[in-house]
C-alpha cells in the first residue's frame, strides 16, 4: 500500500494526522477559553464529554491520530538518516533557507508528547478516566481533603495550577508547540498539493498566524489560571460553589433513595406483620450494609462542606440526619451483639 510503502505515502499520513490534530489544538485552547470566560459552562461541558460513548469514541479516535503521527514521524526520521548516511556529518552549517523547527521537528514533537503526558495525568486520568472506571467518591483524587468528582473541571484546574512548577511547564510545552506546528501547519498543506511559490508563502503566514494566536492563548490562559487558582476562585465563586451544591445535592438523594431500595429487597421475603422476624431483618442489613452508607453520606457531606461551605442545601441536612440515624442504629446493634 502506497501510504506505507513510499516516502511521498508516509508524508502523506503525516499530512493528514498533523491537520486533524491542529484542529483538535484550536477547539482545545477554544475548550479552555469558556473555562476562562464562563466557568460554570466550562463544567457542564465536562460533564457533557464525560465517559459517554461519542466522547469515549473521539478519545479513542485521537489517541489514534497521535500514535500514527508519532509512528510515521519516527519512521521518517529514520528513514531519513539512513538515506544521508554519514554525510549529515560532513555540514555543521545551517543552511539560510532552512529553518531551525524543520531541523528539530522530532526534538520539539519528543518536548510536546512529554508536555502532553503530564496534561494527561492532571486531566484526562483524573477526569474521563476516572468516570470511566466507575470509581467511588473515596478513591477520587481530592482537593482539600475532599474528593472531586470527575464533572468539576475547574477544581481540577485548581489543583493544577496551585502548583508552582505547572505554569512553568505548560509555557515550555506551548513554546515547543508553537515552533512544531508552526513548521508543521505549512508543511502538511504543501505536501497535500499546494506547493507553488506564491500559495507556499502565503501558507507560512497563514501558520505563523494561526500558530501565534492559539499559541499566545494558551499561554494568556494558563497565567489566568494561575492566579485565580493562587487566590482560591474556583472554590470561593458563588456561582461555581452553586453549581457544586447541586451535584453533591443530587448525590445525597441517590444515596437515601438506594438505601430506601436496598432495605425493600432485604425486607421483600420478610412476614412484616412478625416484627421480631422483620427487626432481624433489618439488623442484618445493617451489619452487612450500613457502614458503606455512612462512608458515603460521609463523603458527600465533607464534599459539600470544604467546596460549597456558603450554600446550604436541605438534603445536606438530611443527609446528616440519615448519617446519624445510621451510626446509632449500627452501634446499637454492636453493643447487643457483646
Amino acid at each position: 500500500m502506497w501510504l506505507t510503502s513510499s516516502s511521498i505515502g508516509r508524508k502523506f499520513v503525516m499530512a493528514i494526522t498533523g491537520i486533524c490534530l491542529v484542529l483538535f489544538v484550536t477547539f482545545h485552547v477554544l475548550m479552555n477559553a469558556v473555562a476562562l470566560i464562563w466557568p460554570t459552562a466550562y463544567n457542564q461541558v465536562c460533564e457533557f464529554l464525560g465517559a459517554n460513548w461519542y466522547a469515549l469514541v473521539a478519545s479513542a479516535g485521537l489517541a489514534a491520530l497521535f500514535i500514527i503521527h508519532i509512528i510515521y514521524a519516527l519512521w521518517l526520521t529514520i528513514q531519513n538518516r539512513r538515506a544521508r548516511g554519514n554525510d549529515r556529518y560532513k555540514v555543521t552549517a545551517r543552511q539560510p533557507q532552512v529553518e531551525w523547527s524543520s531541523k528539530n521537528m522530532l526534538v520539539l514533537g519528543i518536548v510536546v508528547v512529554a508536555f502532553l503526558v503530564v496534561h494527561l495525568i492532571q486531566f484526562w486520568y483524573k477526569m474521563q478516566f476516572q468516570e470511566m472506571m466507575h470509581h467511588e467518591l473515596a478513591v477520587l483524587p481530592q482537593l482539600n481533603g475532599a474528593p472531586i468528582p470527575p464533572s468539576f473541571g475547574t477544581l481540577f484546574i485548581q489543583q493544577a495550577f496551585s502548583e508552582v512548577w505547572t505554569p512553568i511547564v505548560y509555557i515550555i510545552g506551548f513554546i515547543a508547540l508553537w515552533f512544531h506546528m508552526n513548521h508543521g501547519f505549512w508543511s502538511m498543506l504543501h505536501t497535500i498539493g499546494w506547493d507553488n511559490n506564491l500559495w507556499l508563502n502565503r501558507l507560512k503566514s497563514i501558520a505563523c498566524w494561526w500558530t501565534s494566536i492559539v499559541v499566545a492563548l494558551f499561554i494568556a490562559q494558563a497565567i489566568v489560571f494561575t492566579v485565580r487558582s493562587h487566590s482560591n476562585y474556583y472554590s470561593t465563586n458563588l456561582e461555581l460553589q452553586e453549581q457544586y451544591g447541586e451535584f453533591w445535592k443530587a448525590k445525597g438523594e441517590a444515596i437515601i433513595e438506594e438505601f430506601q431500595a436496598e432495605v425493600a429487597v432485604a425486607l421483600n421475603n420478610v412476614d412484616l406483620n412478625d416484627a421480631f422476624a422483620a427487626q432481624t431483618a433489618q439488623k442484618k442489613f445493617l451489619e452487612e450494609n450500613g457502614q458503606r452508607f455512612v462512608d458515603q453520606a460521609a463523603a458527600v457531606i465533607n464534599g459539600a462542606e470544604k467546596q460549597c461551605p456558603e450554600i446550604k442545601t436541605q438534603v445536606i441536612g438530611q443527609l446528616g440526619q440519615f448519617k446519624a440515624f445510621l451510626e446509632q442504629n449500627i452501634q446499637k446493634t454492636e453493643q447487643q451483639a457483646k
